[in-house]
């Protein structure tokens, strides 16, 4: 049995990439993916693959329960993405697709601090390049506040592995808390990666920025390496709870109004977050196994959801909700695939998102958690109206655009086909994933009060999004941007950095001009008295210094015959 990092085989396996060509870079790319996986499911438990570094132990292969399953869909969610982005010539997308998944893959499987922070750096890193590749000066900008905001997670995850170093002596890797200043530090770093209210713009900034294929992979690993970061370090942490709940509840009100519907599913991806942050809040194992089954879940849904966008925004070059409509005539493949994946995200019964999203509702209540057992539902009906109902209406029905490009390319259509067979086969068979979950599952999502009370939701929110159609009160798609969060640091934090430089500006003027004359004074007076025309530079009788040469060295004499005596 080889005992070897799943994630080092992408990482090192990109390397070739750029010098392969045709079907052999195709057949490589598609291989390393499928070798990764077998070898995974042929490690036991345990600890493998340590190394000595900084005088500690480096756990770089840690296996049990919950890595296996994050590793698992990971791996899935780049063999997917590898088969959605064959069309592309870039070999960057390539190359940063295959280190960033694999990077993910070998945070996952770290058994120690250090080398989680590798791996969370080489995450941000690579990942930036799938929001370059789209070469247009909006990615551009959005790309660099994308690593400065991912590289400062790392400065202070960095910052609280030290700090928690010097106060315990170990890096392991495992439950932190936030009792310490580093825990709360490590919990800030990975908050920043999993887009917590008031952290989370950069995923709505940069994501719809990426090319097709880069928004895909990711939707799939960098928030989600977060969420199994916080399961695997502040499970049961109560502030959670109200943490995941906020963030559930919030982007719906974004997501309902927004016209780029790459955004919307962005929205909606910190609002599903929310749903696991709140699981890993609760902490029990119902609780816990909910959060994983659901991040599983999501990442096929969501990724399948983006591939359907990234194929709509391949053939029509937009993806803004105001200029599309009736692309189901040319389209369908593509339509249905879409719609199986908003299926999912609103959880209809026998698609995957109703046998994850049900175990934390399920665990909400079961905990006493009421109230947010209720922004949880209600955060539910909200996904059904901005993913569930306004993704595939507006992209694929309501008004006719005109446009008629043609079907997805085949490639792209095999990845959605795939990940829609998931999608179904995952809801229709809930116990293939349960299987593989952190802790032993004994729970039901097929109940008659789970399939009713769902239904009932999704009923009454399809009739409400009908009523507010119908009425005209639903907010229109119009050319328009909306103002998040973000506008405090981007437009009210830039304003007042620019007085804050205009002032240290002017205060460092004043002051460079005041020494700069005192100093031009003073070398005007070093120069009247050492110049070549000053005192200094006289030309002295030979006399005159004899004599003073004299009266020196008498003066000396007569102090050191008095210092004598």
């Amino acid at each position: 049995m080889i005992e070897f990092p799943p994630g080092l085989i992408l990482i090192l396996g990109a390397l070739p990439v750029p010098f392969l060509r045709g079907p052999v870079r195709t057949i490589w790319m598609l291989a390393l993916p499928v070798a990764a996986f077998v070898l995974l499911y042929s490690l036991p438990e345990g600890n493998h693959f340590a190394i000595s570094a900084f005088g500690q132990q480096l756990e770089l292969l840690r296996v049990d329960g919950l890595s296996k399953v994050f590793g698992y869909i990971f791996l899935i969610a780049i063999f997917l993405g590898v088969i959605y982005s064959l069309h592309v010539r870039a070999i960057e997308e390539h190359v940063s697709g295959l280190v960033y998944s694999g990077a993910a893959i070998g945070a996952v499987f770290a058994g120690d601090l250090v080398s989680l922070f590798v791996y969370w750096e080489l995450t941000a890193i690579s990942s930036v390049f799938l929001i370059l590749a789209s070469r247009t000066p909006e990615a551009l900008a959005a790309g660099m506040r994308y690593l400065i905001i991912q590289v400062g997670s790392g400065v202070l995850l960095l910052a609280g592995l030290i700090m928690i170093w010097h106060e315990t002596g170990s890096i392991a890797f495992e439950h932190i808390g936030i009792e310490s200043v580093g825990g709360v530090l490590i919990l800030l770093a990975f908050g920043i990666k999993a887009a917590f209210p008031l952290l989370h713009n950069w995923l709505q900034d940069a994501y719809p920025q990426a090319t097709p294929t880069g928004t895909v992979l990711l939707s799939a690993f960098t928030t989600k390496l977060a969420i199994y970061a916080l399961a695997r370090g502040y499970a049961g942490t109560e502030e959670l709870i109200w943490i995941g709940a906020v963030m559930a509840a919030f982007p719906i009100f974004f997501a309902v109004i927004e016209n780029d519907l790459r955004r919307v599913l962005a929205y909606s991806l910190n609002n599903q977050l929310g749903f696991m942050v709140v699981g890993i809040g609760i902490g029990t194992e119902l609780a816990l196994n909910g959060a994983a089954a659901h991040a599983f879940a999501h990442i096929i849904y969501k990724a399948l959801l983006f591939m359907s966008m990234g194929a709509v925004l391949h053939r029509t070059g937009t993806v803004l909700a105001s200029e599309l409509g009736g692309l189901y005539k040319s389209m369908p493949f593509t339509t249905v695939f879409c719609i199986i994946g908003a299926a999912s995200i609103s959880a209809f019964p026998l698609f995957s998102g109703f046998i994850s999203k049900s175990m934390i509702l399920s665990a909400a209540a079961h905990e006493g958690h009421y109230f947010v057992w209720g922004v949880l539902l209600f955060a539910s009906a909200g996904v059904f109206h901005h993913s569930g109902i306004k993704i595939p209406f507006f992209a694929f029905f309501a008004h006719d655009s005109g446009k008629r490009p043609k079907e997805a390319p085949l490639n792209m259509l095999i990845a959605m086909a795939l990940a829609s067979a998931l999608c179904i086969g995952i809801g229709v068979w809930p116990s293939a994933l349960y299987a593989i979950l952190p802790f032993h599952v004994d729970y039901v999502p097929y109940t008659d009060s789970h399939v009713l009370s769902q239904v009932q939701l999704l009923f009454f929110s399809a009739l409400a999004f009908t009523v507010l159609m119908r009425t005209g009160l639903y907010p229109p798609e119009l050319r328009s941007t909306n103002l998040d969060s973000d506008w405090l640091y981007r437009r009210v934090g830039r304003s007042i950095l620019q007085y804050c430089v205009q002032t240290v500006g002017s205060m460092h003027s004043g002051i460079y001009d005041l020494v700069v004359r005192r100093c031009k004074r003073f070398v005007e007076q070093l120069y009247r008295h050492h110049g070549p025309h000053g005192i200094i530079a006289r030309t002295w009788p030979t006399g005159s210094m004899v004599l003073w040469v004299a009266i020196l060295l008498v003066t000396y004499l007569a102090l050191y015959f008095i210092d004598i005596f």
